[in-house]
């Protein structure tokens, strides 16, 4: 069994996501009932665009890094626990003993929760399981207990269906991606986050009046509201911070605003070509539940990187970098320096734009709150991380006593599931939190058009009606 699970993670590992992700999605499209060569210009096409998308996303990815390091070099900041970045988070994950097994079992919540009614998700975003055996790769370092990982692999699989439920109506309306969930444990975790920021916001006069979405910037600034224009300009501001003590620092500053720039305006046509390809897989699925099942509905759940290219994910993400780097410099107790996963900061706001309807000023408020609370967790989490990085033979950097990364280091979830196991011990942690997932899930199956609404979905058309 171990042989068998191991070179299926091998395979995976091997494909990666820009192939793998294709061939998932002709099979769906088959098993939907799409015509053969619909479902294969359907994956294609679905692997370009997400090709095209990590292009685009490594060309911010080195941007911020670069200037990342050069502002914490100015600073002059020492932490002894380093942001390791997502990448190695997923390779510790994967390459854990829960790792071997996290494919299947992911697989398996999915089809028991669909059969049973209590998905509409079809998780096709195999590659990024690796956050459901993160979280269990963490309660095995707590435990020592390989049984109780597993468990809580497949918990964390459900809550992550369970947040792409409750979110899909407010991602599908205002980022126009029909028939889309995201059961992704790096962006959903912030909806409840900003659900009382925004409450809070709401309270304090002058700040709630303040509108800041993309549109409003664009017709007020005219030109330099533009994505493109601002992606420039707030590269300039961010090389200057970097770059302004640095050898040929004009070089440097006008790379950084060219290459945000080139973001902002590149990330969109990527996700452009990316509906190209899901829409006739989606069109399949409503047919294909229309003829079986007309009152359900089947979501594919993909990655958050779909929803970036939105100019308010990435002016906010893109603002909240040197307020990151500032809030680890400033925040009593915290022992994290940001690095590598800056980048990340897209994927964790990104979710926060429905809700928001896109105001840039929320979202880098409820962007900072979370990375607030974020790196108190990670530094509390910090000594597991690394327990879990050595078990899976991950070498830890020169210098860094202790390792984390933005995703997973800073979210609640694994935070939740590590703390309730640490505290009432295996069992009774574990049941405590499918307990808490039950009990989410009732009240959200009750009360499912004023939960969806709280997250950023827009008022049934009845319920506005009644209201006027």
């Amino acid at each position: 069994m171990d042989a068998f699970l191991q070179s299926l993670k091998s395979f995976v590992d091997a494909l990666g996501p820009t192939i793998m992700l294709p061939i998932i999605i002709f099979v769906v499209a088959l098993i939907l009932g799409a015509k053969p060569g619909k479902a294969f210009r359907a994956g294609v096409t679905i692997g370009v665009a997400f090709i095209g998308i990590n292009l685009v996303i490594g060309l911010m990815w080195t941007s911020l890094s670069d200037v990342a390091q050069a502002i914490v070099t100015n600073t002059g900041i020492q932490r002894d626990v380093v942001d390791v970045g997502w990448p190695s988070a997923a390779a510790i994950a994967f390459g854990s003993s829960v790792g071997l097994w996290v494919i299947p079992i992911a697989i398996l919540v999915n089809v028991v929760m669909l059969a049973t009614r209590l998905t509409k998700t079809l998780n096709v975003d195999i590659w990024n399981f690796w956050h459901f055996a993160f979280i269990g790769s963490l309660v095995v370092a707590a435990t020592g207990n390989l049984v109780y990982g597993l468990v809580a692999a497949a918990l964390a699989a459900a809550l992550a269906l369970f947040l792409a439920d409750w979110t899909a109506k407010a991602v599908q309306h205002f980022y126009g991606l029909p028939g889309i969930s995201i059961p992704h444990l790096t962006s959903a975790p912030i909806v409840p986050i900003a659900i009382a920021v925004d409450w809070v916001i709401d309270k304090i006069p002058g700040l709630r009046d303040i509108d800041l979405d993309t549109e409003n910037i664009r017709k007020k600034w005219g030109v330099f509201g533009e994505p493109v224009v601002l992606g420039l300009i707030i590269g300039l501001i961010l090389g200057v911070i970097g770059y302004y003590n640095a050898e040929q620092p004009l070089v440097k500053i006008l790379s950084t605003g060219m290459n945000l720039a080139a973001v902002m305006l590149l990330l969109p046509r990527m996700v452009q070509i990316l509906m190209e390809g899901l829409i006739p897989v989606s069109e399949a699925a409503r047919e294909f539940m229309q003829k079986r099942a007309s009152d359900r509905e089947i979501d594919i759940g993909l990655d958050s990187a779909i929803l970036i290219g939105h100019p308010a994910a990435i002016a906010s993400a893109l603002v909240l970098v040197p307020i990151a780097i500032l809030l680890s410099i400033i925040l009593p107790g915290n022992r994290v320096i940001l690095f590598a996963d800056l980048a990340v900061i897209p994927f964790v706001v990104a979710m926060t734009a429905p809700l928001m309807r896109g105001n840039v000023l929320r979202m880098i408020i409820a962007g900072a709150v979370t990375l607030t609370i974020g790196f108190y967790i990670a530094t509390a989490m910090a000594p597991l991380f690394t327990s879990a990085a050595v078990a899976s033979g991950f070498p830890i950097p020169e210098g860094a006593v202790q390792i984390t990364s933005i995703a997973d280091g800073f979210m609640w979830p694994p935070a939740l599931f590590v703390g309730l196991v640490k505290l009432l011990g295996g069992i009774l942690g574990l049941a405590v939190i499918f307990l808490l997932l039950a009990v989410a899930m009732y009240f959200y199956k009750k009360h499912t058009t004023a939960w969806e609404v709280a997250a950023g979905a827009p008022m049934p058309e009845t319920d506005v009606e009644a209201a006027a």
